[in-house]
């Protein structure tokens, strides 16, 4: 597998990932996380066009993993102010101290690559980006899997609390029944 960064030449590889997974999770377009968000007034093509909007302006910071010529997913990761959405904020704002430097929002892979390392290779990836960027606390907002019932069919669009663990994030805080808050210290390559 090898990496890229979503920018407008890799935009059709998207795209057609996206695509193909029925817009993802319904048509979200991986827009979740971003200032205009999704829900009531969204919809599939705008979400669609917000998304490339972004691109083309470089306000997108994401992995795309391909296996061969194949984009099979992703993770998206940014500054706050770039993904200032977090699902259940309420909890998470009550909470909160520190602001991180960075976020990981979603996490991505192709419901037929899923089990073969793209998640894991998206999320190093995204790592080794924010440590050219300078490095910083980085925050994710993963699944718990242990001591869960089965999720049978369901896909953790923040991934399992598990990949993060093995890039040294630690749980901060929780934030729904079965969502935390992780943090890790990335250091900068500069």
């Amino acid at each position: 597998m090898t990496t890229r960064l979503l920018t407008p030449e890799t935009w059709d590889d998207f795209a057609a990932l996206v695509e193909a997974s029925n817009g993802v999770w319904g048509g979200c377009w991986c827009m979740a996380f971003h200032p205009e968000g999704v829900g009531p007034g969204r919809t599939p093509d705008g979400n669609r066009e917000a998304k490339l909007r972004h691109v083309t302006r470089g306000t997108v910071h994401q992995i795309l993993v391909y296996d061969g010529d194949r984009c099979v997913g992703w993770c998206q990761f940014g500054p706050p102010a770039e993904l200032p959405n977090v699902k259940n904020r309420r909890t998470y704002d009550r909470d909160a101290d520190t602001p991180p430097d960075w976020r990981i929002g979603c996490v991505f892979t192709n419901a037929k690559d899923r089990g073969t390392g793209v998640a894991a290779t998206a999320v190093a990836a995204a790592l080794g980006e924010i440590r050219r960027a300078g490095g910083g606390i980085v925050e994710a907002y993963p699944e718990q899997t242990e001591d869960r019932p089965p999720q049978r069919g369901a896909y953790l669009h923040t991934g399992p609390e598990e990949l993060y663990t093995r890039h040294g994030f630690t749980r901060v805080r929780k934030i729904a029944k079965w969502r935390w808050v992780m943090r890790a210290e990335v250091p900068s390559t500069t």
